[in-house]
């Protein structure tokens, strides 16, 4: 038998809203050649009202990466989709603490006015990245969409979409126009690769702001089942703001779950049960905090 016929490890991909994930020094973005906005990052500066330094800083990014590892185990994990990550430095920082030289990343500079984007890590003896792209959302100063086409194992091409809509800030009613831009966007992103690519195979994943519907054409969302809990826990209760999205091709091939381990939650005191353990309650900083959204994992057997 030869190498090439021996079943491959089934392919781990992690989404992850690291909430606030900031570089402790003041960043500008570059928007095109000519164009620079100063990023509204100054909470997360050693002068800011949060006092970040660059201490907690790589405490936090020790703390993301301790739970990858722990969702990956020994192998650790082959592909994770991150949201909330301020630039290409917090990602590489995060790459080396996983595991020195066996990650890499995809990371564009978006036109959030707080500074935070999306990124994409993946082990680099599993994937090989054919082709990548920051998908910007019209008329709308947010996350661009992340899309990269990737080769798995030398022999299956995967499709990943990394989102990270815009939140409800404001109110779910009156910002709902701003998801459905970002929506629209993706869509029309998932159409071209259903036009170039016969039965191709397509992984979206991020935080979606909203409760997870099946409201793309072509591809299932993953969470819309009775028994998921919840990703995010406000005012006690739990939301499944994070989500999977697979086309045909991969549905009978994955199975989706929460990493929920108690060791990243904590007492919810004033509602009962547990909630996420995050950096900061308010402005009161948690050194053994994590984020206030919790993973969730694909599992693909390819």
């Amino acid at each position: 038998m030869s190498l090439q016929e021996v079943a491959a490890e089934p392919l781990r991909v992690v989404s992850y809203n690291a909430e606030n994930l900031f570089h402790p020094k003041h960043d500008t973005v570059c928007i095109d050649s000519t164009t620079f906005i100063e990023k509204d990052d100054y909470e997360w500066t050693p002068e800011g009202e949060r006092r970040w330094s660059y201490t907690r800083y790589y405490r936090k990014v020790e703390h993301i990466a301790q739970v990858l590892t722990n969702i990956g185990e020994w192998d650790g994990v082959d592909i994770v989709g991150l949201q909330e990550v301020e630039n290409a430095l917090c990602v590489k920082r995060l790459c080396y603490t996983l595991r020195p030289n066996e990650y890499d990343f995809v990371h564009y500079e978006s036109p959030d006015p707080r500074g935070i984007d999306v990124a994409l890590i993946y082990k680099k003896s599993r994937v090989d990245t054919l082709s990548t792209q920051a998908i910007p959302i019209p008329n709308i100063y947010t996350r661009d969409i992340l899309y990269v086409q990737a080769l798995v194992d030398k022999k299956d091409t995967l499709h990943l979409f990394v989102c990270h809509f815009p939140s409800q800030r404001g109110g779910a009613a009156e910002s709902e126009w701003k998801r459905n831009a970002a929506k629209k966007t993706l869509q029309s992103a998932i159409d071209s690769v259903f036009g170039t690519f016969r039965d191709p195979k397509i992984v979206v994943m991020g935080d979606f702001n909203s409760e997870p519907k099946d409201d793309l054409r072509g591809i299932n969302n993953r969470m819309k089942v009775p028994s998921t809990k919840g990703t995010h826990k406000h005012q006690g209760r739990w939301t499944c703001l994070d989500q999977f999205y697979t086309s045909p091709a991969l549905d009978s091939v994955s199975s989706i779950t929460i990493y929920d381990a108690e060791w990243i939650q904590e007492p919810d005191e004033k509602h009962l049960g547990l909630k996420p353990k995050r950096t900061y309650n308010g402005f009161i900083y948690q050194k053994d905090g994590f984020s206030d959204h919790l993973p969730i994992v694909l599992t693909i057997s390819l």
